[in-house]
């Protein structure tokens, strides 16, 4: 076994967050206890699942505890567990690197914020360990995984580097030793060696760990034998009770936050919090939170989801997918049920009636709390959707069975009110006289389809358009075929009749004449554009502008077009088509010049000038920009 001590350095985003804590960019420095006390804990639930997982596992679980210790003399603050401990790669691995993704984005957001914006971005990330620095100079980790021989030690004063080394005979578990700052009461840097502030500090943030804290304390002598003497004692400073398994009137909400800050490792405080108990043919108990931020991870594919899963109190695992939908992978809490195995596997949960019974009732009640928020709580309820919105449409793809509820809770821009967002019921009581269908749009921002050709009829007659600009939203509108009995639909795709909709006559003698004169103009373009477009009509929702392209009714978007190929799912390009205008000058132009001259070769480039400003007009992309800008070139020089 090598003997030699290793110097290494940080990862270089591990390397700036340290820099970052070790210049106290927190205010509330109190919490590295929390994190070490949590991280104790952690290990503890994970020996005790691993012991009753491998039977051949040498360890002793008998009295599994986490243990602080302080030395006024030397300033020094240690947390030491016996659980599951760590191997060497492990401890280089999750301490000498931040393996999560996203995180220069958010060192570029902390240093760009201030005071309590640097709080919650660093509330969305969570940084564990490294919050040690905040308060120390030096930290000391000594650390042997159960079931090895051989121990590490790991040291750090947050500089950049760190040493690392093996180490013959150490405990099991993990022992973190902290070489204290001298305390400054300006920067709210306390004494961490006094024995009131550790016991406030873990009553107040850990005192529902399941897991027995202990400290030796002094209290004055008072039995026979004892006066005037200091007396040392073991005492455990945590009560272990479990949050979900009491009744709510007996939980203040400060446990609660805390509860959630343990759980979630967010440092902000929850939106809303759920708790739920059944009984009968099974039982559980479940408390869950929605946050009031979303994690900085939320669409990002290697994220973890799932609540924290217990059978009798004895923890499963961590991330429990198989109790959440994927759309509501915010929610984070505990669900403690009592008739399942404590050996039951991840993918043995996929298929437990049990489990899919127990998820079915929490997304029920997730939703219902959601909906309640809704209807009482305005501000908070828009905190959420601004947050997580995006990620709840997605549950419209999928969940069939919550589908409407979904709708229920969804809000959406629209052209009513350009600040407010509106439910689908609110649109509905809204709906003019005569109006079956409700109208959105897609698009990638509200400005591009507010100005879209497509809205124009609708505009000029009052009717209002739902404007969905995320990316999720071009897929969920082809899932929901109605709310109440009102179709969705889509303003840019099939035909428009808005006249019929008012109750004008749906054969107006002026539009048969205008089609009769254009049959021609329009046969020759759809001729001339062949390979472009599948048709060419006239337009009833044009007022200003000269065309537009539209979709047939079951025709996908060009946006949803462009997402799958980037998935690299490459399928024949669909054609849409042409509208025009009758009423514009440069189509009744168009018209007047074909009758006049149909063999003129300029036409055919008027034509690809008209397909190519339709398709700019709604943001769509030229397959030969090039000859587009020349054709544009030539024509203004003839006009110079």
């Amino acid at each position: 076994m090598s003997t030699g001590v290793e110097t290494r350095e940080f990862q270089a985003e591990a390397r700036q967050l340290l820099q970052l804590m070790v210049h106290s960019i927190y205010s509330n420095k109190d919490i590295f206890l929390r994190e070490l006390i949590s991280n104790a804990s952690d290990a503890l639930d994970k020996l005790r699942l691993q012991a009753l997982i491998d039977k051949d596992l040498e360890v002793d679980a008998s009295d599994l505890h986490i243990e602080i210790e302080v030395d006024r003399e030397q300033r020094t603050l240690t947390v030491r567990d016996n659980g599951i401990g760590m191997s060497r790669d492990e401890v280089v691995t999750l301490i000498g690197t931040i393996a999560k993704s996203g995180t220069a984005e958010l060192l570029r957001k902390l240093k760009e914020a201030k005071d309590t914006a640097s709080q919650e971005l660093i509330g969305q990330f969570g940084v564990g360990f490294y919050a040690t620095f905040m308060v120390a100079d030096r930290v000391t980790l000594l650390t042997r995984r159960a079931g090895e021989t051989e121990a590490t030690r790991w040291e750090s004063a947050g500089e950049g580097t760190y040493t690392i080394e093996p180490v013959d005979e150490a405990p099991q578990g993990t022992t973190v030793t902290l070489h204290l700052k001298p305390a400054d009461a300006e920067d709210q840097l306390f004494d961490y060696t006094d024995e009131w502030k550790i016991k406030e500090i873990v009553k107040r943030y850990s005192d529902f760990i399941a897991w027995p804290i202990r400290m030796t304390t002094e209290r004055p002598g008072t039995a026979e034998g004892e006066e005037g003497e200091t007396v040392s004692e073991v005492a455990t400073l945590n009560s272990m009770k479990a949050l979900w398994a009491r009744p709510r009137s007996e939980v203040s909400d400060d446990e609660y936050k805390e509860f959630y800050k343990h759980v979630s490792h967010d440092w902000n405080d929850p939106l809303d919090i759920i708790h739920m108990k059944a009984e009968g043919t099974f039982e559980y108990e479940a408390l869950l939170f929605v946050p009031a931020q979303a994690p900085y991870d939320l669409f990002m594919r290697d994220s973890k989801r799932g609540v924290q899963l217990y059978v009798k109190r004895v923890f499963i695992m961590d991330d429990c997918e198989a109790l959440i939908p994927e759309y509501l992978r915010f929610v984070k809490g505990v669900v403690d049920a009592q008739d399942l195995s404590l050996n039951i596997s991840r993918e043995i949960l996929q298929q437990d009636r049990q489990i899919q019974l127990i998820r079915r009732r929490l997304v029920k009640k997730v939703l219902s709390s959601l909906k309640e928020l809704m209807d009482n709580d305005a501000d908070r309820y828009r905190t959420f959707w601004t947050q997580l919105g995006r990620a709840v449409k997605e549950g419209l793809l999928n969940d069939f069975d919550n589908q409407r509820a979904i709708l229920d809770i969804s809000s959406f821009a629209s052209t009513h009110d350009a600040e407010q967002l509106t439910t689908l019921a609110g649109y509905i009581e809204r709906m003019k006289d005569g109006q079956e269908d409700i109208y959105y749009m897609t698009g990638e921002s509200r400005t591009m389809i507010e100005n879209s050709p497509h809205m124009e009829a609708f505009k000029a007659k009052g009717y209002e358009v739902l404007l969905l600009t995320d990316p999720v939203d071009e897929m969920w509108v082809e899932s929901v075929a109605d709310y109440d009995g009102k179709k969705l639909r889509s303003i840019a795709k099939g035909q428009v009749d808005l006249d019929a909709a008012d109750d004008d006559a749906a054969s107006d003698p002026e539009r048969d004449q205008q089609k009769e004169q254009y049959a021609p103009l329009l046969t020759w373009l759809g001729k001339t554009l062949d390979e472009q477009v599948k048709e060419v009509r006239l337009s009833t929702r044009l007022t200003t502008s000269p065309a537009c392209l539209v979709g047939d009714a079951g025709d996908m978007t060009p946006a949803l077009e462009r997402m799958y190929r980037a998935m690299g799912q490459d399928g024949p390009k669909i054609k849409r088509i042409l509208e025009l205008n009758p009423t514009h000058p440069l189509v009744s132009g168009l018209r007047e010049a074909y009758g006049a001259r149909a063999d003129d070769p300029v036409l055919a480039e008027t034509a690809e000038l008209l397909y190519g400003t339709a398709l700019l007009a709604e943001g769509g992309e030229l397959d030969d920009p090039a000859r587009f800008a020349k054709l544009l070139a030539d024509r203004l020089a003839r006009t110079v």
